[in-house]
């Protein structure tokens, strides 16, 4: 069983990504974001950026910085098949799943016009934000020295792979092929 993990700044691709390792390579996708959205549901709290983030620092806080990806690799690892575990966002989740064995760490990143204009087109209940909010709310998660905080910098720092998604989705998954078949995964 092969974990890949997915990190990188908003909108620029960890989504098309997963896609790609979904639909043609078979693997089993488990996304933070869903598990908050599940999360909040409990809670009856509304879904945006801001909740999510503050329920995910929440949970961080009160049970280790790797909780959220730790309860998905424990899934992952119940199915028994290679996954992607997308939206990594803190150094201590990427520690964690490293211990775990067979884990790989994509990054992915493209100038913030370009992910702005991504977000906007792609109208999910967290991106219908101002330039002036994208802005914020990408500043707010790049760089925290708290360990249960987005710190987006130091995970794309850590990634095994980084890629550029500022071409074409045709042109990110000729270099995510190039990486699994360097990695043995290419099939």
């Amino acid at each position: 069983m092969k974990v890949i993990g997915i990190t990188g700044t908003i909108g620029a691709g960890k989504g098309t990504i997963v896609e790609y390792l979904t639909s043609e390579k078979g693997f089993l996708h488990y996304s933070v974001r869903a598990f908050l959205v599940e999360e909040l549901g409990r809670r009856n709290m509304p879904v945006n950026r801001d909740t999510m983030t503050s329920l995910a620092n929440e949970l961080r806080a009160q049970n280790s910085p790797s909780y959220i990806t730790d309860a998905l690799h424990e899934r992952a690892t119940l199915a028994g098949k290679s996954a992607v575990i997308e939206s990594i966002r803190t150094p201590g989740e990427i520690d964690s799943l490293r211990t775990k064995g067979d884990f790989l760490l994509f990054a992915v990143d493209a100038k913030p016009e370009t992910r702005y204009q991504r977000i906007v087109a792609r109208k999910s209940e967290t991106d219908s934000i101002t330039w002036d909010t994208f802005l914020d709310n990408e500043k707010r998660e790049m760089n925290s020295a708290d360990p249960n905080k987005q710190n987006l910098r130091k995970c794309i720092e850590m990634a095994d792979y980084v890629f550029n998604n500022d071409r074409s989705i045709e042109d990110l998954y000729s270099e995510v092929e190039k990486v699994l078949e360097e990695e043995g995964l290419g099939v």
